[in-house]
């Protein structure tokens, strides 16, 4: 039995200068009756005392009552380069004060100076960028301009994945707990997910990751699991796509995001992107989660697949919390939305796109992709010697930079461990993890790209403080 590492029973919260405002908003209690009352009743929280934030600076959270959180979730892997960067005020402060909006049929200069920086970090022939306001907007879009351009219908996409929750994405998205009893667009197809924990094949030699799975793996050389899981995509093409015709679309997350940061063999996606061209189809890679330097390896998730997609959707950390998205694809390809007139009030407006070129700024200025690279893989390898401590709880470790999942389960299996208890446990000590998977079992570590060595170290002790608390093996 492995002996576990000593560890304070009260882990210190590592040091941070900053002091929030004093709180003089609405009480715990009124917000709690207004959410009750005034908002979506859909909206949920993973905590049993719901967190009430009241000001972000850098990887920290501050709620109402001051207390300060380090933010592991980054809002939803929104947060990219840190909450309330003092860069971004200042660059929206002036922005505001010189133009706040005009609709885009104007030559307003951001625009144009945004979506020249953002091509420019694009390979091959993506040179041209549509800007809307979210991530399914963004593959809403991508849907429609593939139809239009193929002149085809069917799409296919993967099994446990998340592409939005507009009437077209939802019916993209696999994963049951967002989908509604309510038709959704037809034409989609969902392929099995070539999951080398979960499925039916796969093992410690399939992933494009410092840390694999436990399970036995017959590869050497190329990677066994993904001809099979090619094969399965193969009869897609046999039998469901008309052949009279072909595929409009194939839509891959360079690793799946809300499904628990899932990552594909090596190679799958390399191979799926040949067999989907050679069907007429484009091949559209949705780099919500994945873009803007998180997996450290490469700006674009897509890149550590070896592909250069059609069309690539991206949102969340392009605008660290700023509601921006954008779709990028070849300047042959978006000429098929000339078909009919074509606009967005807000995409792109003046301080969205300066939002967009501060962002691009601070990656490169702070050198935060070569900080997700060295931070993500010195935490995965710690929490990977966390389930060698863990057996039982801990089913696998996964990711690439700060794209990060924990899956836990039951005694070892592969079983999902529904207990939320964690997620509290871990608030409690200052804190903020993700929750995701189709169970909700997997941690789900997302940070703004800023934190610290000392940020991991604190984390790890909190993680172990938590566990045994919590009695887990």
């Amino acid at each position: 039995m492995i002996s576990r590492r000593l560890f304070s029973t009260t882990s210190k919260l590592p040091p941070c200068n900053f002091v929030p405002k004093k709180y003089d908003g609405p009480s715990y209690d009124k917000l709690t009756k207004i959410r009750r009352i005034n908002l979506n009743p859909a909206l949920t929280t993973i905590y049993k005392d719901p967190l009430a934030v009241h000001q972000g600076h850098m990887q920290w959270l501050f709620d109402i009552n001051g207390k300060r959180y380090l933010d592991l979730f980054g809002g939803i892997c929104t947060v990219s380069v840190g909450h309330c960067h003092p860069k971004i005020n200042a660059a929206v402060k002036d922005q505001m004060e010189v133009l706040n909006h005009v609709s885009n049929i104007f030559l307003h200069p951001k625009i144009h100076e945004y979506a020249e920086r953002l091509t420019a970090k694009m390979p091959g022939d993506l040179k041209v960028a549509y800007f809307v306001n979210s991530g399914s907007e963004a593959n809403d879009l991508a849907i429609l301009m593939a139809r239009l351009y193929t002149k085809n219908f069917e799409i296919l996409s993967l099994r446990n994945c998340y592409h939005g929750m507009t009437c077209a994405t939802m019916g993209l998205t696999a994963t049951g707990k967002y989908k509604y009893n309510y038709p959704n667009v037809s034409g989609i197809h969902h392929v099995m997910n070539p999951d080398v924990y979960k499925g039916i094949w796969g093992g410690k030699n399939c992933r494009d990751s410092v840390v694999q799975t436990t399970r036995q793996c017959n590869c050497s050389g190329e990677c066994d699991a993904k001809h099979k899981y090619i094969d399965q995509l193969k009869e897609h093409f046999e039998y469901t796509i008309p052949k009279s015709k072909g595929l409009a679309a194939f839509f891959a997350e360079s690793i799946q995001g809300v499904g628990g940061s899932v990552q594909f063999p090596k190679g799958y996606i390399k191979e799926a992107a040949q067999l989907v061209r050679e069907n007429g189809g484009l091949m559209i890679s949705d780099e919500v989660q994945t873009g803007f330097g998180r997996t450290g390896d490469h700006f674009w998730g897509f890149e550590g697949h070896e592909i250069v997609p059609d069309i690539v959707t991206m949102a969340k950390g392009i605008g660290n919390g700023y509601p921006l998205a954008a779709v990028v694809t070849t300047p042959k390809i978006a000429e098929a939305l000339n078909a009919a007139s074509h606009f967005n009030t807000f995409g792109g407006n003046p301080i969205a796109s300066t939002v967009g070129i501060t962002v691009l700024d601070i990656i490169e200025e702070e050198k935060l992709q070569q900080n997700s690279k060295a931070i993500g893989t010195n935490f995965l390898k710690q929490l990977s010697q966390l389930r060698e401590e863990y057996p039982k709880t801990i089913g696998d470790v996964r990711g690439k930079g700060l794209m990060i999942g924990v899956e836990l389960v039951k005694n070892g299996t592969t079983e999902p461990l529904l207990d939320k208890q964690i997620y509290d446990v871990l608030k409690d000590k200052g804190v903020i993890m993700g929750q995701g998977g189709a169970y909700g079992n997997v941690m789900r570590i997302k940070p703004p790209m800023c934190i610290t060595q000392q940020d991991v170290d604190f984390t790890m002790s909190t993680l172990r403080e938590a566990f045994t608390q919590l009695k887990y093996k």
